[in-house]
């Protein structure tokens, strides 16, 4: 098996050691073709890989409210007889009012180019991977209440999904041999996001911090407390028979505390899950 990431981020290399243990050849792309990847503007030498390629994988992003990886390689990907695969956004749903949403709900985000890319590859006949928050290890609230970043936002209504970096790396996995479609990989648990941060606060062993008026926040912080959803993540269960590690927010950070203090981990309250579908 070949696989070919577009864009080894930090999701993307996750699933590439992964495959990787398994026996995979794994080839990426970067910018500048940084420790091994290709230069994602050599388009012989991706082209190459391409041809290669019994898998292709994209985590990249739209940028100038276009897929560079549909921009520059479209036509080839749509010749390709390569299984396919893209990391998406929750966010092509927009705001629900705090409904479930599952993969049947309409794209209506505000994020325009998000939910182009999204269709383009969905036309593709491609995996396309659906994502909240995503956090683990170096980037999760445990960091940002470490580093004196987090904060809590008086907005008792708001909810929001999340799923732990590792459960993607699983969900994608699953997929290997699953027909094309959405998948949403979101965790079991939606909740508020002064919830989350509390949590990781309790199991750092601080004190929450502060409440902070939305209008104090960046425009780009604004926009993420002007969505309120819970992702329904059933058939992602049901089809790919995806099973997470971390179905809540206190499994995941828990988890990610151990890893750095065990003493807080464990002196912890031991934590709950539940499944709101």
């Amino acid at each position: 098996m070949r696989l070919l990431i577009f864009g080894l981020g930090y999701t993307a290399e996750r699933i590439a050691t992964a495959l990787a243990t398994k026996g995979w050849h794994v080839t990426g792309t970067s910018r500048d073709g940084r420790d091994g990847t290709i230069r994602f503007a050599d388009t012989a030498a991706v082209a190459r890989e391409m041809a290669l390629a019994t898998h292709i994988l994209s985590s990249v992003p739209p940028a100038d409210e276009q897929d560079p990886v549909l921009a520059g390689y479209g036509a080839q990907l749509a010749r390709s007889p390569a299984w396919l695969g893209y990391l998406s956004s929750t966010g092509v749903y927009g705001d629900a009012g705090g409904a479930w949403v599952d993969e049947h709900a309409p794209i209506r985000g505000r994020r325009g180019a998000r939910a182009a890319a999204d269709g383009a590859w969905l036309a593709l006949g491609a995996r396309v991977f659906r994502l909240p928050g995503i956090y683990g290890p170096g980037r999760s609230a445990l960091d940002r209440v470490a580093e004196g970043r987090a904060h809590r936002v008086d907005l008792p209504d708001q909810v929001f999904s999340r799923v732990h970096v590792d459960d993607i790396v699983g969900g994608v996995l699953a997929a290997v041999d699953a027909p094309p479609g959405a998948y949403n990989l979101s965790d079991d648990e939606p909740c508020g996001q002064n919830e989350v941060i509390a949590f990781a606060a309790q199991l750092s062993g601080l004190a929450p911090p502060p409440f902070v008026g939305l209008e104090t926040l960046s425009p780009m912080a604004r926009a993420f407390y002007a969505e309120n959803r819970r992702i329904a993540n059933a058939k992602a269960k049901r089809v790919l028979g995806w099973q997470l590690r971390y179905p809540d927010y206190r499994l995941g950070l828990r988890a990610l505390s151990a890893m750095t203090s065990p003493t807080i981990a464990s002196a912890a309250p031991a934590p709950a899950s539940s499944d709101q579908r």
